[in-house]
């Protein structure tokens, strides 16, 4: 067993707790501060207390969008002066150090600006924030994920991507840019070779860039979970692979070589992509096929139960795996997870977050839900 990816092995790097929380003029909380003390944390409320806000706020500390994918315009609290802050203090081993984000409000031009701190000095982008902690998550709507389309496929493998590396988010924007570009010139400029063939070479180079990040995550994913599965535990293991075009590419030729393969099937592809008003080929059209390892069944064919499970116990293979390779424990949230599962599941989860070192954030309606966690938890009410 390879050492970076067995969990026995201690990677280097230390584990962390949020110790104070503050979200100002956030979608509904004007003035919140929590100061939780345990390592498991349960956010308890009623329906619209904005308990999945204050998760949300927490995942604003990775690259991208959080993890409703929203608007940041969007998260200003109504009646509010148009922008938000939140901040986080991590402690570290006994470092502390404290986080912050959020939109200044709109100027006279109606224009926003998101800002990032790091200890009081701005940060140039969220980027930044990886130094210091790495964040997974697991929210109702990834529920249909594997019955759904290929495209939330991409974006859940995306986000595991970007939890190791924080680059990523910014190749697939910039891929995504590219691809817009070339589906244009299609439209308007068909015969102008000298531009297509710019834009191609550009779709090619981050095209196999994106593929090969997927591929490594995806792969060093799938042998974690290979070497380190038990069928005893309530959440059965999943083997996963990428399909594609570009992924069987990158998967047999090097860097260099797919570059130039892909180049040449979108450069003989045009009058087919021009038909059909978009790239055909490509990281854009890859899926991320999952199954049920125990049963050899694709995870889709599952029951409901069955791929719930499944799916937190790939999620929980995957924090394993951002601690294996950045050295940093994540910060797990789970919304809503405990309340939908069986009391032998539901013990089981519990027992698997106390085997990984991560803080848990959790939210749920009954405080019951996590009454087998017992004196590992903190309860903190909101909206009371």
């Amino acid at each position: 067993m390879s050492d970076v990816l067995d969990p026995r092995v201690e990677p280097n790097g230390s584990d962390l707790r949020v110790t104070r929380l503050i979200a100002r003029d956030f979608r509904n909380h004007a003035d919140l501060e929590l100061t939780p003390g345990a390592r498991f944390v349960a956010l308890v409320g009623e329906n619209g207390a904005g308990k999945t806000n204050l998760l949300e706020a927490i995942s604003l500390f990775v690259p991208g969008r959080g993890l409703r994918r929203a608007e940041f315009a969007a998260m200003a609290r109504n009646g509010g002066p148009g922008g938000f802050a939140v901040s986080l203090t991590l402690d570290r081993e006994g470092s502390e150090h404290r986080l912050g984000t959020g939109l200044e409000p709109p100027g006279p031009d109606g224009r926003t600006s998101r800002l990032c701190r790091i200890d009081g000095a701005t940060a140039a982008s969220p980027v930044a924030f990886s130094e210091f902690l790495r964040v997974v998550w697991l929210t109702p709507d990834l529920d249909g994920l594997f019955r759904g389309a290929a495209g939330d496929r991409r974006r859940f493998l995306d986000r595991l991507v970007l939890a190791v590396d924080a680059a990523h988010g910014a190749r697939v924007s910039a891929m995504e840019r590219a691809l817009r570009s070339r589906n244009r010139l299609l439209d308007e400029r068909p015969d102008d070779d000298r531009w297509l063939d710019a834009v191609e070479r550009e779709v090619a180079e981050l095209g196999v860039a994106v593929a090969l990040a997927r591929r490594e995550t995806a792969e060093r994913l799938d042998r974690l979970i290979a070497e380190t599965r038990d069928d005893a535990q309530p959440f059965p293991w999943a083997s996963i692979r990428l399909e594609g075009d570009l992924d069987d590419l990158v998967a047999v030729w090097p860097a260099i070589e797919a570059e130039d393969r892909y180049r040449l099937a979108l450069r003989n592809g045009r009058h087919r992509d021009r038909a059909a008003g978009r790239t055909l080929i490509g990281p854009q059209s890859s899926d991320l096929v999952v199954r049920h390892g125990p049963k050899d069944v694709p995870a889709g064919t599952a029951s409901t139960g069955e791929q719930k499970a499944l799916l937190i116990g790939l999620v929980l293979a995957h924090a394993r795996l951002v601690r294996a390779m950045s050295g940093i424990a994540p910060l797990i949230l789970l919304d809503e997870v405990a309340a939908h599962l069986d009391p032998r599941r539901r013990a089981g989860l519990f027992e698997a977050l106390e085997a990984l070192p991560g803080q848990v954030w959790m939210t749920g309606a009954d405080p019951d839900a996590f009454a087998q966690a017992g004196a590992r938890t903190e309860v903190l009410r909101i909206g009371a």
